[in-house]
């Protein structure tokens, strides 16, 4: 099932038909989860990749030997795909873990009244739009990225595939306060204190590890393991599918990174729109990577979702 050139519109939001059908989105809105369900939720591009391994080691307790020998989809197979109810038939990971891009409004009915632990998963935007435009080159099962400020304005208009950014972010964390199950986790989080994230993580989990394990977990990863990881860098998609000629899936993983791609003037206009389309909404975001003179150590860097905020 290629479908390259195929796209899906579901409830106004474009989807790639190479992994998804009309079919395979209806399903996902009645899927039954369990109780038991471990269920990670993301905007493409947000940290979600790690997130996988993260849970794949808490699972293991730190031994990477399922997470460097199974594909991460897989592990944690995506819940609108085409291919989903078979892959996590055969899934190995107990309890089952699921992901998905889905926005609230759309995913938030089919899980309320379940015990399923949800990590919510989050990035700065600046950083997702990059990150997303160098996705496009790569994957030959999204639309032409076209120029960058043509992206950007794509991004900003949530006319690309997957949807607002706003609209899912927004839509996501504000359960946070009324869903006991429901965990947000940024991807500056998981660079900047690593080992606090999987502390947090295993103890929403209900799987506390002891401190050999979490370092085990911390080792195998970080984004250098899962960049040499083939089971986690997406090197094993076929080349024409992926062009592993244009990019590589995990590229820097550094917070800041927009700086290569923003103009002045893109940066006012991101702001612009940015402070429009979020001014109900309370959450901060950690912009770019402190230096580490001004920082001292891990510890010292506010890591919650109101850290310091810059642009």
């Amino acid at each position: 099932m290629a479908r390259l050139d195929v796209i899906e519109t579901f409830h106004g939001i474009l989807f790639p038909g190479h992994l998804h059908t009309q079919d395979s989105l209806q399903l996902a809105l009645k899927f039954p989860f369990q109780d038991t369900d471990i269920v990670i939720v993301s905007y493409p591009k947000s940290g979600t990749t790690w997130m996988q391994e993260i849970v794949s080691l808490i699972s293991s307790r730190g031994d990477p030997q399922v997470s460097q020998t199974v594909p991460n989809w897989t592990r944690a197979p995506w819940l609108e795909h085409h291919y989903f109810a078979v892959v996590l038939e055969a899934s190995p990971t107990t309890p089952r873990v699921i992901t998905s891009h889905l926005p609230h409004h759309l995913l938030g009915p089919t899980l309320q009244g379940s015990k399923a632990k949800v990590i919510y998963v989050s990035r700065n935007p600046k950083d997702v739009a990059v990150s997303f435009y160098h996705f496009h080159k790569i994957a030959n099962f999204l639309p032409e990225a076209g120029s960058f400020p043509e992206f950007l304005n794509r991004f900003l208009e949530g006319t690309l595939h997957y949807g607002s950014w706003f609209d899912h972010i927004k839509g996501w964390t504000s359960q946070t306060a009324t869903m006991n199950n429901l965990l947000h986790i940024t991807y500056e989080e998981m660079s900047l204190d690593l080992h606090g994230v999987i502390k947090r993580v295993s103890s929403h989990l209900h799987s506390p590890l002891l401190e050999d394990e979490i370092n085990n977990c911390v080792k195998h990863c970080r984004f250098s393991s899962m960049k040499d990881n083939k089971m986690a860098n997406y090197t094993l998609v076929p080349a024409d599918i992926m062009d592993h000629s244009k990019g590589s899936f995990m590229r820097k993983g550094k917070i800041g990174d927009w700086k290569s791609m923003f103009t002045e003037e893109l940066n006012q206009y991101f702001k612009s729109i940015f402070q429009s389309k979020m001014e109900d909404c309370a959450l901060e975001f950690v912009w770019e990577e402190q230096h580490k003179e001004e920082t001292h150590t891990n510890e010292q860097i506010p890591l919650k979702n109101t850290a310091v905020k810059k642009s």
